[in-house]
């Protein structure tokens, strides 16, 4: 099931952990997609600034309560964490059952699925409410066949050298430059913040393995007369938990191009000392290697994840890479997308 997400009018629920970090679905909601945001649900934070926490969302009222915030019309509650054990934070619960009994619709990211809960679900079928577990994708059975090269869609794909490394960001950042460019540029969302942002995708880490691969063959048969369509990486080829979702993606979207995502400062998978980060120009070979059989797309660019960092060490850490990978290097962020646009629209002549 390809989730869709009609709402305009959103409260982002962060009670009590509202931060860049803390908070990291709701700040890249707030970042990506905050013509939709009506105001922030944390009695924490009530009444203060909001760029005093997250400095590039200015404006947005943070409200103490769902009474409070109605006279901004919400149509939806977005829970904007992300826990640990994905269960729901017992403080957020009362804002959740204010919200159903006020007509609310609920969009959840949690692992623990709240339309399970007896008392949720009965509050939301009594007052006419929704609740969206978008990490629950439903009865997906499809098997891949390679039937994405087909598409008139040129496809590129985010891959990474380990997990949370700007997978999700640079596809975003790439298409809003694309689109800026004056192209025919759509995000495909392919895990449950990325589905917040743009409003549709399925959450493909919950899909029955057999099936990953189709999820993100269908996701892009989804977009399939579009120009140019930028998939959500997820995980990494090399990461010893998660590489199994990575390489789906990699045989279900057949990307004509790819752009790695890699943190310089990362050494370790998970911070496991029996888990080394493998090289990138090691990643890179064996990414384009495991395509191959089926496609061939090629590693086009580098996107570096440079957070933290100085400027100069963030500059000397690009010139570094560019030079190992001899590959277009850029950090999304803090240098923008055109080098990253410019080496994808070369390889794909568009």
């Amino acid at each position: 099931m390809i989730f869709e997400l009609p709402y305009r009018r959103l409260l982002i629920l962060t009670e009590g952990r509202l931060g860049v970090f803390s908070a990291k679905t709701g700040a890249a909601v707030l970042r990506y997609r905050p013509q939709d945001v009506v105001g922030v649900l944390d009695s924490e934070h009530a009444g203060k600034p909001i760029e005093s926490v997250l400095g590039d969302a200015a404006g947005v009222p943070i409200f103490a309560s769902v009474a409070e915030s109605l006279s901004r019309e919400p149509d939806a509650v977005l829970i904007g964490i992300a826990p640990t054990g994905g269960a729901l934070p017992e403080p957020m619960r009362r804002h959740i059952v204010d919200a159903l009994n006020h007509g609310l619709s609920i969009v959840s990211g949690l692992h623990t699925l709240l339309a399970d809960d007896p008392e949720l679900a009965e509050l939301a079928e009594r007052n006419n409410a929704r609740i969206h577990d978008v990490r629950d994708p439903g009865p997906i059975h499809r098997i891949a066949r390679g039937s994405a090269r087909n598409t008139r869609a040129k496809r590129v794909l985010t891959i990474g050298t380990d997990c949370s490394v700007g997978k999700m960001v640079a596809a975003l950042e790439m298409r809003r430059a694309a689109v800026e460019a004056g192209l025919d540029a759509v995000f495909v969302a392919t895990g449950q913040t990325g589905i917040m942002i743009e409003g549709w995708g399925i959450a493909v880490d919950h899909v029955l393995s057999d099936f990953t691969a189709g999820a993100g063959e269908m996701l892009v048969e989804h977009v399939a007369d579009r120009q140019l369509c930028f998939v959500e990486g997820q995980g990494s080829i090399g990461h010893p938990g998660y590489s199994g979702v990575t390489l789906s993606l990699l045989h279900g979207t057949c990307p004509d191009a790819m752009v790695i995502c890699h943190r310089p400062d990362r050494r370790l998978h998970n911070d496991w000392p029996d888990c080394p980060v493998a090289p990138i120009a090691q990643q890179i070979a064996i990414y384009e290697q495991v395509l191959a059989p089926l496609h061939p797309g090629k590693v086009v660019a580098v996107a570096v994840h440079t957070a933290g960092m100085t400027a100069g060490a963030a500059d000397e850490s690009l010139r570094a890479i560019a030079e190992e990978t001899g590959l277009p290097t850029a950090d999304p962020i803090r240098t923008g997308c055109g080098t990253l646009l410019d080496a994808v629209r070369q390889h794909l002549a568009i």
